[in-house]
């Protein structure tokens, strides 16, 4: 009888808790350890989709309202929206953006073509979405024109920039004139602001903040 009460076990005391064992974790797959500097490495390619998304719109709208102009609308028949004030009024344009320098097609042709090969390389480096914004808006309307002077009459750097939009006494344009007008006004605010395209800010001083 005593060798029975010997080799039993106490019972474990219920009000004593027993000491939790931690549980091994395993590493998620879905959270992997990210290099150093990967993060910073996102944001000019997001910032490089907006700005070409932007472009694209741009190009799009400006590319069907023109086929849309030289399809129902009459050269010599003005369609008046607000009586002589607005008016939708087709004309070629051989210029720049408001008829201006209209003996230089091809030299402005050349200089769309710089234009949308710097705003593609500096587009490669953004980390600023206004910055992404205004250069888009260069860069769908630079294009929205390029394409006028390769592809229409009188023949490719010639072409004639299809303008429609009459304003008061403001000359005629279209959605790339004004796209490229308002881009190039952003983008001058943007640098007089201190914001730069990596989205830091520069003092007055030239200190980046």
């Amino acid at each position: 009888m005593s060798d029975d009460r010997e080799d039993r076990t106490p019972d474990p005391d219920p009000a004593v808790p027993e000491p939790a064992v931690p549980e091994p974790t395993a590493p998620e797959p879905d959270d992997p350890v990210r290099p150093a500097g990967s993060a910073v490495s996102v944001t000019p390619r997001r910032m490089t989709l907006l700005l070409f998304g932007i472009a694209v719109v741009v190009f799009a709208l400006d590319l069907v309202t023109k086929i849309a102009a030289v399809a129902f609308i009459d050269p010599r028949n003005p369609v008046e929206l607000i009586g002589d004030t607005v008016t939708l009024t087709l004309i070629r344009n051989p210029g720049a953006a408001f008829s201006m320098a209209t003996g230089m097609t091809w030299l402005l042709t050349l200089v769309a073509v710089g234009v949308v090969i710097g705003v593609v390389r500096i587009g490669r480096t953004l980390s600023s979405r206004w910055w992404a914004l205004g250069l888009g808006l260069v860069l769908g309307g630079a294009l929205g024109n390029l394409v006028d002077r390769i592809f229409r009459s009188p023949g490719p750097l010639q072409g004639h920039v299809v303008d429609f939009v009459s304003v008061g006494w403001w000359p005629v344009f279209n959605v790339a004139d004004s796209s490229i007008v308002c881009g190039a006004i952003l983008l001058v605010a943007l640098t007089l602001f201190g914001i730069e395209p990596s989205g830091g800010t520069t003092s007055r001083k030239g200190d980046a903040a």
